[in-house]
């Protein structure tokens, strides 16, 4: 039996999504429990600037039905990402080391730690219910295939106990054909779950290559669009870097891989991370539900086994 796949979008809180997919007057806090009626499963982004506070995810658990899924993505420390001392809680700056630019540098693997212990431990909430899926570590291309990182991977997996961790690397050298066998072998190994990507289709070193492959039982796939434009430009908002809206050609070649990939895999989630805004049929629409619920459809014409596919043709965005 093939994995079910489960579509969704990276956060529920994006500016397109609050101004042109959520139904008009929606607060802020019944957005989540309004995308939850379309979508069973989400990637929660927010984590990666600041530690979540269990309350905080406490009322995420709250607002969500039984069987839905939240992945989490890493705070920044956990994937060796620059931070600010101010992203950090309050009684973890001073002991903070920093640089020249007020960022956290180079800290030890206890201050670490305790980062991970605090991030797993305002979790529990969607622990305990079920609902947590996986833990997103995305490391930044400057983490490149050498002992060093496989030494930190490692390091970071013991942390994690037995929650999953999905790891995307934004170096292509990882996947490329010298290192991908020795890469994947790791993950499997370690029990991480490869994260398959769409990008650009561009030749830059930090464009993760698109590699069609399972780690752990867990399929997990990011669509990030295929904006080569913005990909690399500095100081603007991650809804300019991944401004893309796909075209039914385009999500239609994911339907054999993905068909392929959930017969191997015991879960199965796509998750759109293009959270712009686009004018379609003289309309604006936001990029990520609207390819979502789109991709949905053309999974269940082909029969590929996917939750929440609309009998009808309608498209996020119409409502």
């Amino acid at each position: 039996m093939a994995a079910e796949i489960r579509v969704g979008t990276c956060s529920w809180a994006d500016e397109a999504l609050s101004k042109y997919w959520y139904a008009k007057g929606t607060p802020a806090r019944e957005r989540l429990r309004y995308y939850a009626e379309h979508f069973d499963t989400v990637e929660v982004d927010s984590t990666y600037y600041r530690l979540p506070a269990e309350e905080m995810v406490e009322g995420w658990a709250e607002r969500t039905p039984e069987g839905f899924v939240m992945h989490v993505k890493a705070f920044g420390v956990m994937t060796r990402h620059p931070v600010k001392v101010e992203q950090l809680p309050p009684d973890l700056r001073d002991e903070a080391p920093k640089d020249e630019r007020g960022r956290v540098d180079r800290p030890p693997r206890e201050f670490r730690a305790e980062v991970f212990r605090r991030f797993l431990e305002a979790l529990e909430p969607l622990r305990s219910t079920g609902k947590l899926g996986g833990i997103l570590f995305q490391f930044p291309p400057y983490v490149v295939p050498k002992e060093a990182s496989l030494d930190y991977l490692g390091w970071a997996r013991e942390q994690l106990g037995g929650d999953e961790m999905l790891v995307e690397f934004r170096h292509r050298s990882w996947l490329d054909e010298e290192h991908r066998d020795e890469t994947l072998r790791f993950l499997e190994e370690h029990r991480m779950a490869h994260v398959v990507v769409d990008a650009p289709r561009t030749d830059g070193k930090n464009v993760p290559l698109t590699v069609f492959a399972l780690t752990t039982p867990i399929l997990y796939v990011r669509m990030h669009g295929r904006n080569a434009e913005t990909w690399n430009v500095r100081g603007g908002s991650a809804a300019e870097r991944f401004d893309y809206l796909y075209s039914d050609e385009e999500l239609a070649e994911w339907v054999d891989p993905l068909r392929d990939l959930s017969q191997k895999a015991e879960e199965a989630y796509l998750l759109f991370n293009n959270n712009n805004r686009s004018r379609v049929g003289g309309r604006e629409v936001a990029q990520a539900p609207t390819n979502a619920e789109r991709l949905r459809e053309l999974l269940a014409q082909a029969g590929v086994p996917v939750s929440g596919a609309r009998a009808r043709g309608a498209r996020a965005g119409s409502r």
